[in-house]
């Protein structure tokens, strides 16, 4: 999941995206609030939420009682960017544990499902203790930046936004049967132009998900 700005008449409400596995879903909301993950989400989710280190991410997982990965990339590139800071110890060390990780998990093949359960917590845990403890007094320190959306970032610079409701559930929705129709290797151009036919000939719309059953 990631959330950027959006414009609309002069007001900023946000745009979220939600990624799964063979669809995306965008939708323009006037929060950044947890609120629109207890939307999109409820409290029945039961997968594993990917996102930086946003508040109204950590809130819901507290709320929702669900499990969360964070972002190791944002992590990684906060930290070489503290190594041109006064905080260099600090992220040195944590980097080191990194690559450390990291060295696990390419000889995941070499070891037992067992032993490799275990290596990993081992250490998650050294990592979660350098990462808490004795954290330097500076803002880079403790703020992890966000990274934006990018093509949505692209089409707001162009578009300058929209400029009603109408024309924010048109970026909703064309903007997660782009990326949609990317995942899936399928054709944008001739899913919208399937959904077009269907309109004008009173036909049922055509499916953006697979057909699991």
């Amino acid at each position: 999941m990631d959330e950027t700005g959006h414009r609309e008449n002069g007001r900023r409400p946000w745009t979220w995206c939600f990624r799964a596995s063979d669809f995306t879903l965008f939708t323009i909301a006037d929060s950044r609030g947890s609120d629109v993950l207890w939307k999109i989400l409820g409290g029945e989710f039961q997968g594993v939420i990917g996102c930086d280190y946003l508040s109204a991410y950590r809130k819901f997982m507290k709320d929702a009682d669900v499990r969360m990965q964070f972002c190791l990339a944002h992590l990684i590139r906060e930290l070489k960017f503290m190594m041109t800071l006064p905080d260099r110890a600090y992220a040195e060390s944590l980097l080191m544990a990194l690559r450390d990780l990291f060295r696990v998990t390419h000889r995941r093949a070499r070891m037992s499902s067992q032993g490799f359960t275990r290596a990993l917590q081992r250490r998650r845990d050294v990592i979660a203790r350098m990462a808490t403890h004795r954290v330097p007094h500076t803002s880079q320190a403790r703020n992890l930046a966000e990274q934006a959306i990018r093509f949505v970032v692209i089409d707001r610079r162009i578009t300058q936004g929209t400029r009603s409701h109408a024309g924010r559930r048109w970026c909703e929705r064309i903007w997660t049967v782009l990326a949609t129709c990317a995942q899936q290797g399928r054709s944008a151009f001739a899913f919208v132009d399937a959904a077009i036919q269907a309109s004008f000939h009173h036909r049922p719309a055509p499916m953006l998900l697979h057909d699991t059953s």
